[in-house]
């Protein structure tokens, strides 16, 4: 005989979510609770689900696979948005080199059991077309090899938009944070919805 109150379902386990970024996820510029990782935060908790930022601002690809096995050892994430590569790019760093640093970190997050979601970025054009094209190419070739869920350009609705970018050029302002999100969320969305419980162990 069952009575009211004596069982409750257990509440459901959300996904747990690492960005590994640069200054363009550690909210460079601006206060740290108005950047896109702390907007997600928001938008995600009440499905029971955690973001971790391990965002550094200046932070390369090489840099960024150093601290990626501790990353995943302390915090075992479900799903790792990647969002890397900009600084490469803007210190004329081959793309050969951050293309197999890029790689070995999308490697070292499926053997652990988690997603990468690949996020794209572009550089300005006066770096010439053969390295801006080559630089692009390589997010969109990584994505289709290992068959990744993608964002091709993070600040694609953004970066030409007037009051949207801070007077560097590079890094959003407050009011392009939501924007950021919103870019990101059609691809991460149903990362989520599959939850710890989709892991492969």
């Amino acid at each position: 005989m069952l009575f009211a109150g004596a069982w409750t379902a257990p509440a459901l386990a959300g996904s747990s979510i690492l960005v590994l970024g640069d200054s363009i996820s550690a909210a460079y510029g601006i206060q740290r609770e108005q950047g896109w990782v702390a907007l997600l935060e928001e938008r995600v908790a009440p499905e029971g689900h955690q973001v971790i930022n391990a965002s550094i601002s200046g932070e390369t690809t090489g840099g960024g696979l150093a601290r990626l096995p501790g990353a995943l050892k302390q915090h075992d994430p479900d799903v790792v948005i990647v969002e890397l590569g900009g600084n490469d790019g803007l210190r004329g760093y081959p793309t050969s080199r951050m293309r197999a640093n890029l790689e070995a970190i999308i490697i070292q997050v499926k053997e652990s059991g988690a997603t990468p979601l690949l996020v794209g970025m572009q550089i300005p054009p006066n770096y010439g077309p053969r390295y801006t094209r080559a630089f692009r190419n390589t997010f969109e070739t990584l994505a289709e090899q290992h068959d990744l869920p993608f964002v091709p350009f993070f600040l694609e609705n953004v970066a030409l938009e007037g009051g949207l970018m801070q007077r560097d050029g590079i890094h959003p302002t407050a009011e392009a944070q939501g924007l950021l999100l919103d870019t990101i969320w059609p691809e991460l969305e149903p990362l989520l919805a599959l939850g710890s419980a989709g892991r492969i162990r």
